[in-house]
């Protein structure tokens, strides 16, 4: 099985993207909606499906699948996500940032292309058993209490943990599809 990459193996996938150089990004609501809008395109128009989610400031972590469980348009759904939020976060950037922050994206782009947000590779972890997923659901969720952003993971604003904690997903940004193990 190949580590750090989506294969035909496994559906469930846990991702991290990390903002270039890990800047502090998504700190107010509109970058967020940048990521959860994309998302929720992604999810009508891809058949991707969300179990959990949360954002930090400079990075984001998510459990996601194809509603199919395909596991080759699981990733060309997610190649597709990466390509356009981070087009339309450099854009956000340049517009609402101050200009180090344009210029630390300049300054990371690769040959082919000439800025950068996200860190170059998405690691995905491959989830194959219920005992792992809690694992990676429970680290997610509590992200945003480690770093002492909130006491309690459901206090969270850009995060599914209340969906999993209060069950119910009417102050949801994204649509939550579970898991049946």
């Amino acid at each position: 099985m190949y580590t750090h990459r989506i294969h035909e193996d496994c559906s469930v996938y846990f991702i991290t993207c990390s903002v270039f150089q890990w800047l502090p990004v998504f700190i107010n609501e509109m970058p967020c909606r940048i990521v959860t809008d994309s998302l929720t395109y992604c999810v009508v128009n891809a058949e991707l499906r969300i179990n959990a989610y949360v954002i930090m400031p400079t990075h984001l972590h998510v459990i996601v699948f194809d509603k199919d469980h395909n596991s080759g348009r699981l990733a060309e759904s997610w190649n597709a996500f990466r390509k356009y939020t981070g087009r339309a976060m450099l854009d956000y950037v340049a517009k609402h940032l101050p200009p180090m922050f344009s210029k630390a994206f300049r300054d990371g782009a690769a040959s082919d292309r000439m800025r950068r947000f996200w860190q170059p590779g998405q690691h995905p972890i491959a989830i194959a058993s219920e005992g792992f997923w809690r694992q990676k659901l429970d680290y997610l969720h509590d992200n945003p209490c480690r770093k002492g952003l909130v006491r309690y993971p459901e206090d969270w604003r850009f995060s599914s943990a209340r969906f999993y904690v209060e069950g119910k997903d009417d102050h949801a940004d994204l649509e939550i599809t579970p898991i049946e193990w």
